[in-house]
């Protein structure tokens, strides 16, 4: 069972995710890396339930062990969260809409649905 109050480092899963996209699997790692975190209560820090999500994602696990053990990205994600940083997010979840909207924390589905309809009527 998962412990709630535990804060993990997703910086690694992030790199992975970097990488993922150049593969052209990017959402498949992401909904792989959602089921290991959210349903099955797994640590998203831990390079072996990264890679095994990988390998889910349909990845080659030891190419994401590889990118992992390098420090392969990391330029690339610091660059990407200093630049979400410097667009007003600093917690998550923060849903960003056309580059340009944002809505930030957990918020009730009415909420998102007058933002989209004032986004909507705007364009």
């Amino acid at each position: 069972m998962r412990d709630d109050s535990r804060i993990y480092n997703t910086f690694d899963a992030h790199r992975l995710l970097h990488w993922a996209e150049l593969e052209g699997k990017q959402p498949a790692l992401k909904h792989a890396l959602f089921e290991a975190y959210f349903t099955e209560g797994k640590n998203p820090g831990d390079h072996q339930v990264l890679a095994d999500a990988a390998a889910a994602a349909g990845l080659d696990p030891v190419a994401a062990r590889a990118v992992l053990e390098s420090g392969a990205y990391a330029k690339d994600v610091r660059e990407a969260e200093k630049f979400w940083q410097g667009q007003g997010i600093s917690a998550v979840p923060a849903v960003i809409i056309n580059h340009k909207y944002m809505i930030s924390g957990g918020q009730p589905p009415e909420l998102f649905e007058r933002a989209l309809r004032s986004i909507a009527a705007e364009s």
